[in-house]
């Protein structure tokens, strides 16, 4: 089967991010074809390069740039919610000097969502 899969929650403060890091990597165990993970609301701070959890616990920003280098799972982030929470790519918005997307997560928009959703024969929100 074919999959989509869409995170409203924020990395940290919330299990929504987690249980969709910990299904994705179920699926592809079980040899679903996962198309992508799009991050939308509050999801979009799973993006933020920025956030630095204690060195006990795992990092999730890094678990999904590792989703993306070993399986090639496309990361998209609303470009929309990205921008009203701050999540930007270059310095013009922001204080930054890159801005503080992590790499490997692309910013996009509900077009891309919608193709993808297209393509999948399930879409799960997390």
């Amino acid at each position: 089967m074919h999959y989509t899969i869409l995170v409203t929650g924020a990395a940290y403060g919330t299990q929504n991010a987690s249980t969709a890091f910990l299904f994705c990597k179920s699926l592809i165990k079980m040899n679903h074809v996962l198309n992508s993970v799009f991050f939308y609301c509050d999801g979009v701070l799973n993006a933020n390069i920025i956030n630095q959890p204690p060195i006990d616990e795992f990092n999730l920003i890094t678990g999904w740039q590792k989703l993306y280098q070993k399986y090639s799972v496309k990361l998209y982030v609303c470009a929309s919610a990205a921008l009203r929470r701050g999540v930007v790519e270059d310095n013009t918005l922001s204080r930054f000097t890159k801005g503080n997307i992590a790499p490997f997560f692309q910013l996009s928009g509900l077009l891309e969502f919608g193709n993808s959703i297209n393509i999948s024969d399930r879409i799960i929100q997390f």
